[in-house]
């Protein structure tokens, strides 16, 4: 029998922290490492655990790699707090524990997306997975500032077959304020690689992402949602360059 720890991070999260802690009440241990909030995330946490935690955030991955060694028990469950562990994914992560030994250092895990009331079929977000269940002193995060990730590489890697809940944004306000976030974040990872922005990245890169989440994966199947997010994620490419170049042009 093995023991759980869920690690939750958090910044300004009280529309979504009480819905994530309840999902995962059934945990030996529960983790909140927060990044300071203005509102009341963490009094809410607080009703549900004793280990909140406060840090000054330092990126994504660094927030993650700091709380992962604070865990108690061997195996880590890390959400978000915008998504939630229904019952049949709950009861897949109690059968590996309960078994004496388990095969795999990591798994990964599904998500089921939603966004504007629906839930998001196609539009690029159909795949989408994520390492969120792995062994505390064999996984951290790859140094990313955005769509950071467990490093998997030598490691047994497993995939769970229910998936999490992910209620990604909560209106268009907080879904363009994220996009933005990403795309200053998401320029720091690209200036490397990116010499010189020119109109390929600024006009034809996102025309691409735009035919891409639209056409080939199907987004006009989700209507007018899809084609929101398609539009969306094509203008997040846009920033992301437009940051790069006003970055570069410093």
């Amino acid at each position: 029998m093995h023991s759980l720890s869920v690690i939750i991070t958090t910044f300004n999260e009280e529309q979504n922290i009480q819905g994530a802690l309840e999902s995962v009440s059934w945990a030996d241990e529960v983790i909140v490492v927060d990044s300071f909030s203005s509102d009341r995330t963490v009094e809410i946490a607080r009703k549900y655990t004793r280990r909140v935690m406060q840090r000054e955030y330092t990126g994504p991955a660094g927030q993650k790699n700091w709380a992962i060694p604070q865990a108690r028990h061997e195996w880590i469950l890390l959400l978000d707090a915008d998504e939630r562990v229904p019952e049949k994914l709950k009861l897949e992560i109690q059968q590996y524990l309960n078994q004496e030994h388990i095969p795999y250092d990591a798994f990964w895990i599904g998500r089921r997306n939603f966004f504007m009331g629906k839930e998001v079929h196609f539009s690029g977000w159909q795949g989408d997975a994520v390492v969120r269940f792995f062994r505390r002193d064999l996984c951290r995060y790859n140094d990313k500032q955005v769509h950071e990730e467990i490093i998997t590489e030598g490691l047994r890697v497993g995939w769970l077959d229910d998936k999490l809940l992910h209620y990604t944004y909560r209106d268009m306000d907080h879904f363009l304020d994220k996009m933005r976030r990403y795309a200053r974040w998401s320029a720091r990872d690209y200036s490397k690689k990116t010499k010189r922005v020119t109109v390929f990245h600024l006009f034809f890169k996102p025309l691409f992402r735009f035919f891409k989440h639209y056409l080939l994966q199907l987004g006009f199947l989700d209507g007018k949602v899809g084609l929101v997010v398609s539009v969306v994620m094509a203008w997040g490419v846009f920033l992301r360059y437009a940051n790069l170049m006003e970055e570069k042009s410093v």
